[in-house]
């Protein structure tokens, strides 16, 4: 007995031992997280380096399945439908595997996404989305296989790929403008509970679109009006709205207040701005 309890100690203490020592992985995890607009994208994947080796034409032959990356699939998040290069997205998670090619990449949107590398079995009817894009040269090398969201702008952004010489990029267009008119629409149902500040976001949003510039107007005169005149950003936003509507004195006059308050406030980026206007517009 006291034999087998010894047995049983030792084994014990070896899985103790064994679970303390750590090692770095050879591609280590990566999780990337962006807000597009009001959508929500989060990337997974994994990142291994070339380590001497080249990667495409060789290790990752042109024109066969690539789980893109590697060990467990490479996933993006969307918590909206999107367009992804024209292609409508559901809502959801996706692999993304690729055909990679000498002048154009094959990238496949794959709903399931629980594999380890590909899948052992393609299933056609599980692929959500395929796109081509092209591929652009990188002036020089990029050591470890690399994934951002760029080129971001309110409705959209790019998801990039990067590694070795190779450059591709993804473009994807997010619902912001149903989302945003949806939620001014519900705020402005109920006027009651506003405060200036959501005026404000409904005007700059409407201006920075290119939407209803009048309502815009409307909106921002009554968050202007709400405040104790020390806001330079809403006077700023203000003065735009005002100019792009012709009213150029009313344009002036925000300008003055927003550069007077920007001083007091010393934000020199505002100051710098409003002078930059008002030298071109008192000049017109």
């Amino acid at each position: 007995m006291k034999k087998f309890a010894l047995v049983v100690f030792t084994a014990l203490l070896s899985v103790s031992l064994q679970a303390q020592i750590q090692t770095p992985q050879p591609s280590p995890s990566s999780k990337l997280e962006q807000t597009v607009g009001l959508t929500n994208v989060v990337v997974e994947y994994s990142r291994p380096s070339m380590r001497g080796r080249t990667i495409f034409g060789d290790l990752v032959p042109y024109d066969a399945l690539w789980r893109t990356g590697a060990n467990k699939n490479t996933t993006v998040t969307f918590s909206d439908d999107v367009v992804v290069e024209g292609k409508e997205l559901k809502a959801g998670t996706y692999a993304i595997f690729t055909r990679p090619g000498e002048a154009v990449w094959e990238v496949i949107f794959y709903s399931d996404s629980e594999n380890w590398g590909t899948p052992q079995e393609w299933d056609a009817s599980k692929v959500a989305a395929t796109v081509k894009v092209e591929v652009y040269p990188m002036p020089v090398p990029i050591e470890t296989y690399t994934m951002i969201i760029d080129d971001l702008h309110n409705n959209g952004g790019t998801l990039g790929i990067l590694w070795e010489k190779v450059y591709v990029g993804v473009k994807f267009v997010v619902p912001t403008v149903a989302k945003a008119t949806e939620s001014i629409e519900a705020a402005m149902a109920s006027p009651s509970n506003l405060t200036a500040n959501d005026y404000f976001a409904a005007a700059s949003y409407y201006f920075s679109e290119g939407m209803n510039v009048g309502k815009a107007k409307e909106w921002i005169d009554k968050a202007v009006s709400m405040g104790d005149g020390s806001a330079y950003w809403m006077m700023r936003v203000q003065s735009l709205i005002y100019a792009k509507l012709g009213d150029k004195k009313g344009a002036i006059e925000a300008a003055k207040k927003s550069l007077m308050a920007a001083q007091a406030a010393g934000n020199q980026d505002y100051v710098k701005m409003n002078k930059d206007s008002l030298k071109e517009w008192e000049t017109e």
